[in-house]
């Protein structure tokens, strides 16, 4: 077959962020009066909508205080900041290497949890952002993964049928929001410390160059 698109999760699947973002959030907890640790915290943020973590963590830890998703946002750049090292080394290659084979045959979305400001910074770390088609970030589409509706939103801006469309993922909620999109589902098992539930994939593959492109979508 030959995709209509490809549409692409970003934090765990183009970059390794996640750990970083979870120790992260555990530092911006702690700063505000609040205890959690790094594996009481994974759980909730893998695969999650920035706006969905925001409010889980004022809802759980109502010590922490009120404020806005956008101000915590901020405040928890400077925790992520500290962690992040050489920004280059998040890279997942493999998966860049396989964005760009996808942009030479079809349109390319990322729709991820994260700010859409991350997203932009995070492409051109990649060096895709001429290739990529559409940018879908928290806050703009209807609600989170394991929400179907970032996916439906992509499909619908670029004008797509979504039982023609890749999604590329490697969260379980990723997956299942690719699925019940209707859409095709190419899972990369990745070994982040956190069993993931990805049986409703279509392919699974611990890494995207062992994923055969010209067999599959020539």
């Amino acid at each position: 077959m030959k995709p209509a698109a490809f549409l692409f999760d970003l934090d765990g699947t183009l970059v390794d962020t996640e750990a970083v973002w979870t120790r992260a959030i555990v530092d911006f907890v702690v700063s505000r009066g609040g205890k959690t640790t790094f594996r009481e915290m994974l759980p909730f943020v893998v695969g999650r909508n920035w706006l969905d973590i925001d409010r889980f963590l004022h809802e759980t830890y109502p010590e922490i205080g009120e404020s806005s998703a956008m101000q915590d946002a901020v405040e928890l750049r400077g925790f992520y900041n500290r962690h992040a090292g050489d920004p280059r080394a998040m890279r997942i290659e493999s998966s860049i290497e396989f964005f760009k084979k996808a942009a030479a045959i079809a349109p390319c979305a990322i729709v991820s949890g994260s700010p859409h400001d991350d997203i932009a910074a995070a492409a051109k770390l990649c060096g895709i952002e001429e290739q990529l088609s559409l940018m879908l970030g928290a806050g703009e589409y209807e609600a989170g993964k394991p929400s179907p509706s970032g996916y439906i939103r992509a499909a619908e801006l670029l004008g797509v049928n979504p039982a023609f469309c890749v999604v590329v993922e490697d969260s379980a909620v990723g997956v299942k929001a690719g699925v019940d999109a209707g859409m095709l589902v190419l899972a990369i098992d990745r070994d982040i410390g956190l069993p993931q539930d990805r049986s409703g994939a279509t392919w699974t593959v611990k890494d995207l160059s062992r994923f055969d492109f010209n067999k599959e979508f020539s």
